[in-house]
This record gives C-alpha cells, sequence and structure tokens, in this order.
C-alpha cells in the first residue's frame, strides 16, 4: 500500500519504521524539507518528500503534526491522493503548546476541527499511543493480552482501512464512533495512554466524560 506520512516527529518516525518493516511503501514529509530526513530514509527504506508530495497516489496519509501547524499545510495538499484516500489524524489540542482554540474550547472535538481546516475526513488513531509502544507493543492477531487503540471516524470504508492498517502491524482496535464521539480519546481521558487490551479500552471509553479536565487544561 501507498503510505503518506506528514510529520516525522515522534509519532511520524516510528510509523514510518513500522509500516516500511511490513512491506508498505512509505513517503515521509516534514517541515524542513526532505533534507533532514536522510537517516530516516536510509534505515527505513522510505522516500523522503515535500509535505506538497507526501500524499501523490497514496491510499493511506497520516497527519502527524501540532494541531497549530494544521492551518499551515499547503491548500491541495491531499490533491494527488487516491480518490478513497483514508487519512489518519493523530493530532491532539495542547493548549499550553497550540495556543487557544476557541471552536475546540467550545466544544469541538479536536479531530472534527482538522477535518475543517483541511478539508477532508479523518480517521482519529494513534493520538493516545506513546511513540515508543508503536515499536514495543506490537504482537500477532489473536495473541492473549494484544493491545487495542480507538479509532473514530465517520467514513466507515475509510474506518476500516485504517483498523485493517492497524491489525496489520500488531494492534487490535475499538471503534470509539463518529468523530463527534472521538472526545473520548482526547488528552484527560481515561483511555488516553492507556496500553490494554480491547476489554481494557473499551470500559476506558464507556467512562470518558466530555468535560475538560485539569490535566488537559494544565
Amino acid at each position: 500500500m501507498k503510505i503518506g506520512i506528514i510529520g516525522a516527529g515522534s509519532i511520524g518516525g516510528n510509523l514510518t519504521r513500522r509500516l516500511t518493516a511490513v512491506g508498505h511503501d512509505v513517503s515521509v514529509a516534514n517541515s524542513r524539507g526532505p533534507q533532514t530526513l536522510t537517516a530516516l530514509a536510509e534505515e527505513t527504506g522510505a522516500t523522503p518528500v515535500t509535505v506538497e508530495e507526501a500524499a501523490r497516489d497514496a491510499q493511506v496519509v497520516v497527519v502527524t503534526v501540532p494541531l497549530k501547524a494544521v492551518p499551515n499545510l499547503p491548500s491541495g495538499f491531499l490533491d494527488g491522493a487516491a480518490d478513497s484516500v483514508a487519512v489518519i489524524d493523530t493530532g491532539n489540542y495542547y493548549p499550553q503548546r497550540d495556543g487557544k482554540i476557541a471552536e475546540i474550547e467550545e466544544g469541538l472535538t479536536e479531530s472534527r476541527w482538522t477535518e475543517r481546516r483541511i478539508g477532508h475526513p479523518v480517521i482519529k488513531a494513534f493520538n493516545g499511543t506513546y511513540a515508543h509502544d508503536i515499536l514495543d507493543k506490537p504482537k500477532p492477531k489473536g495473541t492473549p493480552g494484544r493491545v487495542a487503540l480507538p479509532v473514530s471516524g465517520d467514513d466507515e470504508t475509510a474506518k476500516k482501512v485504517v483498523r485493517d492498517l492497524l491489525d496489520e502491524i500488531g494492534f487490535d482496535t475499538v471503534d470509539t464512533g463518529g468523530q463527534d464521539e472521538s472526545w473520548r480519546q482526547q488528552p484527560g481521558t481515561p483511555v488516553y495512554g492507556l496500553a490494554a487490551d480491547v476489554d481494557a479500552v473499551t470500559k476506558a471509553l464507556s467512562e470518558a466524560s466530555p468535560e475538560r479536565t485539569a490535566e488537559w487544561r494544565a
């Protein structure tokens, strides 16, 4: 599968490592340019590209940048992607980093905000996953205690693509619902940062509150 990754920080870098390890054709981009991705490319076999080129012909595009950087993504950066492209949003809103975003402060979910900025539906995944878990936690399908990740989104076809991809790289998944329910996996909720199996993740999602916590506001 052709996959584009926009953002080569801890999450983007380890997704590049894991996805190439299972045989996917990965292009990776960051804000500093492909010349800064030489080491990652040599390590993984991924192709370093510009942000404008990352989605070209991609069936899956991962957007893994700080929320404050989302409005700065190039206009039309998804135009060259496959018609049915699934866009994964790994982002979280941290007011102390991103500045106050009024719509999110007033209750709009983070991924819904991102959708409006990029003009395309997204599937929220990996937002509460520690970067090292992407490499350390994968297990074969059916292994007892296999880590499950929450996944939300309105496009059921794209969500299935993403859930199948996560299964391929070693994780079970739990469907959080549509993006209006994705607050259940935002920072400060019981599932955020949880590395546990399907039952534990399902329970954590059910115990979430839409109220913003002191932890989230810190």
